[in-house]
């Protein structure tokens, strides 16, 4: 993200509650299948809150192209620390299903230890089988 979208600093780690991380999208990247969240009772998804500016704003909706249709934004509850808020959430516009690779997991693995996810839920991702 600090490459993205280098003018947004972080807020903080929180967590979607009643959400899961999957993939989907196989066959529109050379990545595997791709990121998303899907609603799901009980689960929950660790995630780092930005402030994103309104350039960097536009820039990430190109990166992740929003523009045509790959992924959407929603608005979703992010519970923080001492407060909930509201966040803006890009989820695949397409089916779940699919394995990302080594290397794309490896990333999220990455992201999720520098942003100081637990043990459990790191462990919980290295888990994910991948497509290689």
């Amino acid at each position: 993200m600090a490459e993205r979208v280098p003018h947004s600093p972080a807020v903080g780690p929180g967590w979607l509650q009643g959400w899961c991380l999957t993939f989907g999208g196989e066959e529109l990247s050379i990545h595997g299948a791709l990121a998303t969240v899907v609603e799901r009772p009980g689960a929950q998804v660790f995630v780092m809150v930005y402030a994103l500016t309104e350039f960097d704003e536009r820039t990430l909706d190109r990166f992740e192209a929003a523009d045509f249709g790959l992924y959407r934004k929603i608005h979703v509850r992010v519970s923080m620390l001492n407060r909930d808020i509201t966040a803006w959430l890009y989820v695949l516009d397409g089916f779940e299903g699919g394995a990302p690779t080594r290397a794309y997991l490896q990333d999220i693995v990455e992201a999720a230890e520098a942003a100081g996810a637990p043990r459990d839920y790191i462990e919980m991702l290295r888990a994910t089988p991948t497509s290689d």
